[in-house]
């Protein structure tokens, strides 16, 4: 969920006020890890883009690592905000929040700049398992499947488990063949896929 573009994190600093440098610096970070990839993107072009100086930079992330984490962690955030606030909206519509998530991915899929999904275009680009970078994607993925639990079962699925890692590769894949075939048609499969995985327990 979410523009995979345009993500502007309000931030703070030490001090607990918002800080504009900060916010700057994971702006930059999310738009030039997102489109040109994390390890292709080093500090200096961060900070450039930015228009920080390097004392400023290293004060908030004192490694490039530790902004790698707070771009992932940004994202994760902004997508449980805006899972949450479509449940407020919808209450008891169970059927229309799994809609509104599908919506979101398809709108998603369809925004400028569109590179796949984030979370697996970081983690292909650190391949051990115990790097940081892969726990803040699995902690993400975990995250998403349980919401996906959570939903099939107040549908009423037999198996929501099951269910919830079925909806997690449709999305997985959704994203990926979105990035390189045509996107209107991979669209249309993943709502007639969805549909096969809940659909005849939809309200």
């Amino acid at each position: 969920m979410g523009d995979p573009a345009d993500s502007r994190p309000a931030t703070r600093g030490a001090s607990g006020r918002p800080s504009a440098a900060r916010e700057r610096i994971l702006t930059a970070a999310d738009r030039l890890f997102y489109r040109e990839g994390i390890r292709a993107v080093g500090v200096e072009r961060v900070i450039a883009e930015a228009q920080v100086t390097r004392v400023t930079f290293y004060r908030h992330f004192p490694a490039k690592d530790d902004l790698i984490a707070t771009y992932l962690a940004v994202r994760s955030q902004r997508e449980r905000e805006a899972l949450a606030e479509v449940r407020a909206a919808l209450p008891g519509d169970h059927g229309g929040v799994l809609r509104a998530i599908v919506d979101a991915l398809i709108a998603e899929s369809r925004s400028p700049g569109f590179r796949g999904c984030p979370y697996v275009n970081a983690a292909a680009e650190y391949a051990d398992p115990d790097h940081p970078v892969r726990h803040a994607v699995a902690e993400h993925r975990a995250w998403f499947t349980g919401q996906m639990a959570e939903l099939m079962t107040e549908l009423g699925h037999p198996d929501p488990d099951l269910a919830a890692e079925q909806m997690m590769m449709l999305r997985d894949g959704a994203m990926t063949a979105a990035y390189l075939d045509d996107r209107e048609r991979i669209a249309a499969a993943l709502v007639a896929a969805g549909r096969a995985v809940v659909g005849y327990r939809e309200e």
